[in-house]
């Protein structure tokens, strides 16, 4: 049983392979930004955490949203739904949550496929 972890800290991992799934979760790095902005940032950070992972946005499986604030919902779904590729979107939950930084307005965990070969 092989396990990859990538930017492995003493806390956590950016993400974690195994048995073919990339297993992520992502905040955003930009915390003066709005939900449209934070959101954006977040989804480019999935993109680059997939790609190191070897896999891609049309690989999802699941993703949980957190919201610190559920008003930000349709403004946050705007750009979720510009950046799911059609036909490939995943199972998801969205809930609204205390995150563990203030200036978060999202924060998501993902499950993806990762290519076999």
């Amino acid at each position: 049983m092989q396990i990859q972890r990538h930017g492995t800290k003493r806390r956590y991992s950016d993400s974690v392979v195994h048995n073919g799934t990339v297993y992520l979760v992502e905040v955003p790095s930009n915390l003066d930004g709005d939900i449209t902005a934070q959101t954006a940032n977040l989804l480019a950070g999935i993109d680059r955490l997939l790609e190191q992972a070897g896999s891609d946005r049309s690989k999802l499986l699941m993703v949980t949203i957190y919201l610190a604030d559920m008003a930000d919902y349709d403004a946050m779904n705007a750009v979720w739904d510009a950046w799911v590729p059609e036909g490939h979107a995943p199972t998801r939950a969205c809930v609204q949550a205390r995150l563990a930084n203030p200036g978060f307005r999202v924060e998501m965990a993902v499950t993806a496929a990762v290519a076999q070969g």
